[in-house]
């Protein structure tokens, strides 16, 4: 199981950093992840969600990454395809591709909020039909020399696309997936999953069960789950300091996203678990709920790396961390990227 970073660009109020701090402390962070090991970086794309995240255009940042390190991947999690014409996703993915030397790694999504639909200007009830044409047309975009397409949405007639992205025939390909229908659909398309932190583990490990069952290609699945993690040597001073932290990421991100987890839960009512946690996370987001649940791991190397143990067994090959959430200070966050990477990433290595 490989260790990723994850990045919303959190501005909690308690940092009281500018963006312009925020900014600098990610690319010090992927720069320094680079050096220690990490697999990928990967940053979400958000509009309109001040505080929570500030992540608006991710692939400038991660070329601004990419000119800072050499071997980690970069990743984009995920670009919603509703939101953007197909062919300029290709051309600014492939001029990503090329400016980190072959290292980007492609998520994409149908998004989720109404509020950036309407912003945007997209029907919302098309989202699915669109994001079907979208990637399509990026597809051919990265790895034809022209595109043509008539759909519904999209009419497009021989359209050379440039520039050309360095891997072949495009770069790995990776979809949000959220609902279990989403999982079945990745497998269909090829594509690896991405599952976001906002549901208990009991519900995303069924759901990778399910998506490795109808993986058809001869390519192995690439499954990957957001968490949130924060290790140190002294777990009790683990514990405290991601307490505030990881309680203010969760609730910051449940506020938005409890609406689509609240019309998921008859897929996983026959979890006996899944009363009590729909119970407990309308009393209040705590750091103890987010361990039992599977949503956040903290503590010393040994603790976290037992507890890690049962993503890696389950098929999770990517584990996208969420260090410290974004909410601490960066040398903090750098600290613990430290103890992750010489004393639990040795005991996830396949």
């Amino acid at each position: 199981m490989q260790l990723d970073l994850f990045y919303e660009i959190s501005q909690p109020p308690s940092l009281r950093r500018s963006e312009s701090q925020a900014f600098a402390d990610i690319l010090a962070e992927i720069k320094l992840a680079d050096q220690l090991g990490y697999g990928c970086a990967w940053l979400v794309e958000h509009h309109f969600m001040p505080s929570y995240s500030h992540s608006a255009a991710p692939d400038l940042i991660l070329a601004a990454a990419s000119q800072h390190t050499n071997r980690i991947r970069l990743g984009l999690a995920v670009t919603p395809l509703p939101y953007h014409h197909p062919l300029q996703v290709a051309e600014r993915c492939a001029t990503l591709d090329i400016l980190s030397h072959g290292r980007l790694e492609l998520g994409i999504g149908r998004g989720f909020s109404p509020q950036e639909y309407q912003a945007f200007g997209v029907d919302m009830a098309q989202s699915r039909s669109i994001t079907q044409e979208a990637l399509a047309i990026l597809r051919q975009g990265l790895s034809q020399p022209s595109v043509h397409f008539q759909g519904q949405h999209y009419q497009l007639d021989n359209l050379p696309v440039v520039p050309r992205p360095i891997q072949q025939p495009h770069p790995p390909l990776w979809t949000a997936a959220v609902s279990p229908d989403s999982f079945l659909w990745a497998a269909r398309e090829q594509l690896g999953v991405l599952a976001g932190p906002f549901k208990p583990w009991m519900m995303v490990r069924q759901d990778i069960r399910h998506y490795r069952d109808a993986w058809q290609s001869p390519v192995a699945p690439r499954a990957g789950m957001t968490l949130g993690l924060f290790c140190l040597p002294d777990g009790k001073r683990a514990h405290a300091l991601a307490k505030s932290a990881l309680e203010w990421f969760y609730h910051q991100l449940l506020s938005t996203t409890l609406p689509v987890l609240e019309q998921l839960y008859p897929s996983y009512e026959h979890f006996h678990d899944l009363g009590r946690f729909r119970h407990l996370i309308k009393l209040g987001i705590n750091l103890k709920l987010l361990e039992t649940f599977g949503m956040a791991v903290v503590g010393s190397p040994a603790e976290c790396i037992d507890k890690l143990q049962a993503y890696r067994e389950a098929g999770i090959t990517n584990l996208l961390c969420a260090v410290g959430a974004g909410a601490l200070d960066s040398a903090v966050i750098q600290e613990s990227l430290h103890c992750i990477a010489s004393d639990v990433m040795p005991s996830l290595a396949d």
